[in-house]
């Protein structure tokens, strides 16, 4: 192996979690911030939450709403335009084919 390329191995690097727990663990890094944790997790806290830290969950319900709305929308255009097909004035030829 070569010498002098590795990085430093810090073996007491401190670990402190947003909720405020702090832990050690053997690292390249002395400080690492992190944002869940064990302490914390839904997974093992058994709570139902979600962990939305960059606003991904909101996004994906307002597309999911925007959606929703478009087929609602879409849906009653096809209506309209079915029923006005419906109400067209026949051609004479359509007439006599009828009787």
């Amino acid at each position: 192996m070569k010498t002098n390329i590795h990085p430093k191995f810090y073996e007491d690097a401190v670990v402190i979690c947003a909720c405020g727990n702090t832990f050690t663990t053997g690292s390249t890094k002395k400080n690492i911030n992190i944002e869940v944790c064990n302490k914390c997790h839904p997974f093992y806290t058994g709570e139902q939450r979600f962990l939305d830290t960059k606003g991904r969950v909101d996004t994906f319900q307002k597309k999911q709403q925007f959606a929703k709305e478009y087929q609602e929308k879409t849906k009653s255009k096809q209506f309209k335009k079915e029923e006005k097909e419906e109400r067209k004035t026949k051609t004479l030829r359509e007439l006599l084919s009828e009787i």
